[in-house]
């Protein structure tokens, strides 16, 4: 890779984890076309967008971890699941079209940013005890339409945890992170076996990716719960765009 293209990759790296760690997303699908442009292969470049994908949501839970905003009674049901989704996923990927399952996650993703958006009200169910059975649903069908294409997929778990799952906002945020740090994690070493992933890119993007997930952990603090809604709702609609175009590239 050119200096040019490392500076690039860091500083889109950077902005990505500054929006991911406010709103509860690693936003891998954001991140993923930069990758396979300075990537060697496009395994390569998943490998090291997952792994990226970790650091970043690692990050940014330490910070709602101290903020106490990770519900840890969801996180236990939400994540093995989650997890068992994945790599189920990645073993079974190649037997449904990379396409189709992005054109499903890109529809999924605007439905639910425009319902954040536009009917806040009605959006979000905030319950005093999160439905664990849609927490344990959720999290695997969601972590095996990760598996397929190669992503941690928070952006739809958002949704789910939102609107389904019943969490807070602001605990949805920190519970999202968590679980996809054991998600990219298992997806990581999925794509061990088969290829290695772009260290270069795992190494300057990681290193990009710290910071700016700090700082965007922090934003989530400073948004009134209305706010943030609507904010995770804006981002919502950018990931279902960017899931839509490469669904067609």
């Amino acid at each position: 890779m050119s200096p040019l293209e490392l500076i690039g990759v860091a500083a889109w790296s950077f902005t990505v984890a500054v929006a991911g760690g406010a709103v509860g997303l690693v936003l891998g699908n954001l991140r993923l076309p930069l990758f396979l442009l300075a990537a060697s292969s496009p395994a390569a470049a998943g490998g090291a967008n997952i792994a990226v994908s970790g650091i970043a949501a690692a990050t940014a839970s330490t910070s709602h971890i101290r903020a106490g905003r990770i519900n840890w009674r969801l996180f236990g049901w939400m994540a093995p699941p989650s997890v068992a989704g994945a790599l189920a996923g990645g073993y079974l990927a190649g037997t449904v079209p990379d396409s189709a399952v992005l054109f499903a996650i890109a529809v999924v993703l605007i439905y639910s940013g425009l319902d954040l958006l536009l009917r806040t009200g009605t959006a979000v169910r905030t319950r005093e005890r999160p439905q664990v059975v849609a927490a344990i649903l959720s999290g695997a069908v969601i972590g095996l339409l990760g598996g397929f294409v190669g992503l941690i997929l928070g952006s739809l778990r958002m949704p789910a945890l939102l609107r389904f799952v019943g969490e807070q906002p602001s605990r949805a945020v920190g519970t999202n992170l968590a679980v996809g740090v054991l998600v990219g994690i298992a997806g990581l070493i999925g794509h061990l076996p088969s290829s290695s992933p772009d260290y270069r890119l795992i190494l300057v993007g990681g290193v990009a990716s710290i910071p700016g997930a700090l700082l965007g952990a922090r934003l989530t603090g400073q948004l009134s719960e209305k706010a943030l809604v609507q904010a995770i709702g804006a981002v919502l609609l950018v990931a279902g765009a960017a899931a839509g175009v490469q669904a067609f590239v």
